[in-house]
């Protein structure tokens, strides 16, 4: 259970897609049976007018958390890939500093 806790709180977005698709689904299908019971187109506006439009902003909201969450993991994964950039070209830069010491006088061939 605590795992499930620590999960919610680090995904809080994708948790929070999740419920705003899963609302937006559920209003979408009453409406759809509110509407399926009234042959009257003016008594089936009430029906589009609250849950279809509730229903498709909700879908709206759970998609952009959602691309917004992987985003914000993708934005993770680079920094991770540029930090370890960094060490290589730290340990590249000191091995070549290393290796390019000046010779010592007395190995110098004088002409």
């Amino acid at each position: 259970m605590e795992k499930l806790i620590v999960a919610a709180r680090l995904h809080w977005d994708r948790l929070a897609a999740i419920v705003a698709v899963l609302a937006g689904l559920v209003s979408i299908i009453l409406g759809w049976f509110g509407v399926s019971g009234h042959a009257l187109v003016t008594e089936q506006l009430p029906y589009l007018a609250s849950n279809a439009v509730f229903g498709g902003f909700a879908l709206g909201i759970g998609g952009t958390l959602w691309l917004s969450a992987d985003i914000r993991d993708e934005w993770a994964r680079l920094e991770q890939i540029g930090e370890s950039l960094h060490q290589q070209i730290a340990a590249l830069q000191q091995q070549v500093a290393a290796s390019s010491a000046p010779e010592p006088a007395s190995s110098r061939i004088d002409r």
